[in-house]
């Protein structure tokens, strides 16, 4: 077991560190406003892939007949089609999102980002299947490898372009990257088949799935495009670095945790043996994410003194939230992946509706003039009605219903509320 979560920890890592750096390089080498039209590349990109995400490399791995080459040739010729539609959806949104965000002259850029779903659509699925029997090298290479030439790119690039372009060239390396790596990777050849049969199969699996694809986006770009469109790219930029240096550890957390765990209790659900692994995998899940809310938190003041008088001195003060906010989602991401190997598709999806309401009274009060801070407390509270309501979704859906760690999650929301505290008596004003 230590091997295989070796590899997938190093890949996740790997992959994360390196598109962290991109980010974190990029912001010191464009001006402020354009690192602001940057981070709108990777919003574009989210809104078309989560408008296509049927779960495919879930299905493969939780499907019992994941190793079945028929199926295989389905999902591949499914996530092809999906591919085309995607980028058909990218160009015909390119004006329509410029126009929204206020920065019109940026329109042909999102329309060659359609260019992304493309590369996706041709992504050789292999590599997942290999994780059904814990062979998790091909996904590490993928993971990392083009990231890696993504973060070296942007130095020429930046001394060549110097704005906002570097970051579409480094969007396309990447992708172009992960399809070429998953095609050299792969064990089977890449033959995508029609079989309406198994897409039909795809869309009953993956619908629950690609409604909580379009809750994700809210949950991770949602509060962006509010703080684009209300505030300007400035803002934007501060906000967007804010987020990149919370989420980066939170998706290596969940992404590794989804990995690791997925394969094993979906074996495990199939013997009926979900219960201790499950509650294991809670708690593992509560305490990463504590322990991220204290490294978060921390950063803050360390952050404050490294930062001074310069363009991003506001990331400070946003950090401390974040982290909570991340660590919440976080803690809630154990009964996810437990529902998910149980065939529960619809967990996550419905523990992300808060975040939807969240969204919208932080519009409204964004609008009102509240420091965009209310935005990250605000979906903090709604990540807190999340863990409650996939725990108990989690649990009343078990034959014989799980017996929760009860007694982890009244520490973590005790340790929560805590810190939340602590930062409270120490902010600024709601409007400053």
């Amino acid at each position: 077991m230590l091997r295989p979560a070796l590899t997938i920890l190093s890949g996740n890592l790997g992959s994360s560190a390196l598109l962290f750096a991109r980010n974190l390089t990029l912001a010191a080498l464009i001006p402020v406003e354009d690192y602001g039209i940057a981070a709108t590349f990777a919003l574009a990109v989210a809104a078309v892939e989560m408008a296509s995400a049927f779960g495919l490399q879930q299905q493969i791995v939780q499907a019992a007949d994941g190793d079945d080459p028929r199926l295989m040739r389905a999902l591949q010729g499914f996530q092809l089609f999906r591919g085309i539609l995607a980028a058909g959806v990218m160009l015909a949104l390119a004006i329509p999102l410029a126009d929204f965000l206020n920065v019109p002259q940026v329109a042909w850029a999102y329309a060659v980002l359609a260019l992304v779903p493309l590369l996706n659509g041709v992504r050789h699925l292999d590599i997942h299947r290999q994780n059904r029997s814990g062979r998790f090298g091909a996904l590490a290479a993928e993971q990392t490898l083009p990231a890696l030439v993504a973060f070296l790119a942007i130095f020429p690039l930046a001394a060549w372009l110097g704005d906002w372009r570097v970051m579409l060239v480094s969007i396309l390396i990447h992708n172009m990257g992960a399809a070429l790596v998953s095609q050299f990777a792969a064990e089977r050849p890449f033959r995508p088949a029609f079989d309406r049969a198994r897409w039909g199969r795809t869309l009953r699996f993956g619908w629950p799935i690609l409604l909580n694809a379009g809750l994700l986006f809210a949950v991770f770009q949602g509060d962006k495009l509010i703080v684009g469109r209300l505030e300007g790219m400035v803002a934007l930029s501060t906000f967007a670095l804010a987020v990149t240096i919370t989420l980066t550890p939170a998706l290596i957390v969940l992404r590794s945790l989804q990995t690791g765990f997925l394969p094993r209790l979906s074996r495990r659900a199939e013997a009926g043996e979900i219960d201790r692994p499950a509650a294991r995998l809670i708690q593992l899940a509560l305490a990463l994410g504590l322990a991220g809310m204290g490294v978060g938190i921390l950063a803050g003041p360390i952050a404050a003194r490294w930062l001074a008088g310069s363009d991003y001195i506001a990331v400070a003060g946003l950090l401390g939230p974040m982290a909570i906010l991340q660590g919440l989602r976080v803690a809630k991401v154990g009964t996810n992946i437990a529902a998910l190997a149980t065939g529960q598709t619809g967990n996550a999806a419905w523990s992300n509706i808060p975040r939807l309401a969240a969204l919208a009274v932080g519009w409204w009060m964004l609008e009102g003039g509240a420091s965009v801070v209310v935005l990250v407390w605000l979906a903090a509270i709604a990540e807190l009605a999340g863990i409650a309501i996939s725990a108990s979704m989690f649990r009343a859906a078990r034959p014989d219903p799980i017996a929760l760690p009860w007694a982890s999650y009244a520490g973590f929301l005790a340790l929560a509320a805590a810190a939340t505290g602590a930062i409270l008596a120490t902010a600024p004003p709601l409007g400053a």
